[in-house]
């Protein structure tokens, strides 16, 4: 079973500004409207063009299933994606609770929706907000037979070539994977 690859969007690609408002250099500005808002009320984002071609590099390997897992849900494949260049991704359903921090049991929030959602599947999950508790929870996964890979980029920097290096060379591992051709996404959620 390949692994899937979960993709978070703000502080991976989006960064956070800088305390002085800045972002990187690397990244351009784009206004989008998510769902729900008007159209003379877009969102500023920042995003840079080169993470399209190194997720396209990743997800044409076959080895992993792409799957957006973010609190922009739907959005992510419909606004944020193809300013990247990314296909049509599923995405995880995630609820919108009414939280004041992304951490209100001490680990990320989306987790035990993620749990659920992956049941025994094998997954590499990039988010930039993990706790000790979350990367915990990934070592316990992977002894009961659900391999887990949770990559943790610095929100200020957002995704780098590493951090994707890291998720393929663990994918390449995984013996489900190892003798894989390339496959497309089918573009469904796991169960």
């Amino acid at each position: 079973m390949r692994p899937y690859l979960l993709l978070d969007i703000d502080g991976v690609l989006i960064p956070f500004p800088d305390p002085d408002g800045s972002t990187p250099a690397t990244h351009a500005r784009h206004d989008v409207v998510p769902t729900g808002r008007s159209a003379d009320d877009p969102v500023t984002i920042w995003l840079n063009p080169a993470h399209g071609p190194m997720l396209m590099d990743v997800i044409r390997t076959g080895l992993v299933k792409p799957v957006w897992c973010t609190s922009w849900r739907q959005d992510a494949t419909t606004l944020v994606g193809p300013l990247l260049g990314l296909p049509s991704l599923p995405h995880v359903d995630l609820p919108r609770p009414k939280i004041t921090t992304s951490q209100p049991n001490g680990y990320l929030w989306k987790r035990d929706h993620v749990d659920v959602w992956l049941g025994d599947a094998p997954a590499v999950w990039i988010d930039d907000d993990f706790t000790n508790l979350d990367h915990a929870w990934a070592v316990e996964r992977t002894a009961r037979g659900a391999a887990t890979l949770l990559v943790q980029p610095d929100p200020r920097a957002g995704l780098q070539a590493e951090h994707l290096a890291d998720a393929r060379a663990w994918a390449e591992q995984l013996p489900a994977t190892r003798t894989g051709a390339p496959v497309a996404s089918s573009g469904t959620e796991a169960a």
